[in-house]
């Protein structure tokens, strides 16, 4: 055999270490962690679709009903009043105003703040900010109630109305929305910034004509998502928004219903009391659907506000 011949066929051989044994246990790890990563997923999936189906099916009915959306629970107790009426509108309409609220002061907030740690925080300034953030973030929800009513009731003796629920899930969605635009902004390419830098555009004008834009669908989404988080807060509104059965829409006076502390008011007669218990599961499906179109919408406005290449 020539020396040509035997090149060719050494080179042919299969290599040190991959011989069909080596690759086939390499197979069957993977084929492993595949099954083992599936069931993960669907063991984590049982308690969700479980909690999905119960919520579903017995606060479905309700709140398919029109009633729910039309009438509140002004007059319960009162002579005459017809204690059948599965209505949740006040609560819906302040679920929705407290949200708005906390969402018109943390999101100017949160995106200010992210935009200085990714674009301008250095030293020892920047860390104690990202340091307080992650503090926040972290903070129980009742601690938060009991802040805002140590300074709100304790020490300015005002009275109780939403505004102080909204100020208190202002400190839970500030640290959700930062952290998402935050990772948002780093993911710009600083290409992008050079560029403009190269032909003499001010850093603040890069960072509004350029950096915000191709970041704005995942800063929208991040939003959305905190939205959604504290709409179904539940701690804080029980100590700072009073439940009231009339619709009120001004948040800077007299208590306001929410979902949840509709839920919590209900919740003691559900045992005897269908009514009672329509209402519970009613509003718990009411705030699955507030979440879920809350979604739907970011991920819409993410998809259509894309930048594209």
């Amino acid at each position: 055999m020539s020396m040509d011949t035997k090149e060719i066929a050494r080179s042919e051989a299969p290599l040190s270490g991959l011989g069909p044994s080596k690759s086939g246990l390499r197979a069957v790890k993977n084929n492993l962690a595949t099954v083992v990563i599936w069931a993960a997923f669907l063991v984590a999936l049982v308690p969700l679709a479980w909690i999905l189906w119960t919520v579903l099916s017995r606060g479905l009915s309700t709140m398919l009903d029109v009633t729910w959306w039309q009438k509140d629970q002004s007059g319960v107790g009162a002579p005459g009043f017809d204690h059948n009426v599965r209505g949740a509108r006040h609560a819906i309409i302040g679920t929705l105003l407290i949200a708005l609220g906390t969402s018109v002061i943390a999101i100017p907030i949160a995106v200010m703040t992210a935009i200085y740690l990714v674009e301008y925080g250095r030293g020892a300034i920047a860390r104690t900010i990202s340091f307080m953030v992650d503090i926040l973030s972290g903070v129980p929800s009742i601690v938060a109630g009991l802040f805002i009513y140590a300074i709100w009731v304790t020490f300015f003796g005002w009275q109780l109305n939403g505004f102080c629920s909204s100020l208190a899930l202002v400190l839970l969605m500030v640290p959700v929305v930062c952290r998402s635009t935050e990772e948002m902004l780093k993911l710009v390419p600083n290409e992008l910034r050079e560029a403009s830098y190269a032909l003499g555009v001010p850093k603040w004008k890069t960072i509004v004509r350029v950096v915000l834009p191709t970041s704005f669908s995942g800063i929208v989404t991040g939003s959305l998502l905190g939205f959604a988080r504290v709409a179904g807060e539940t701690a804080p509104l029980l100590i700072l928004a009073q439940y009231s059965q009339f619709l009120n829409q001004n948040l800077f006076s007299g208590n306001i219903a929410a979902l949840p502390t509709l839920i919590n008011t209900n919740l003691p007669n559900m045992a005897g009391d269908q009514v009672s218990a329509d209402r519970v599961w009613g509003a718990a499906c009411t705030l699955i659907l507030l979440v879920l179109v809350i979604n739907v919408i970011g991920r819409v406005i993410g998809h259509f506000t894309k930048v594209k290449g």
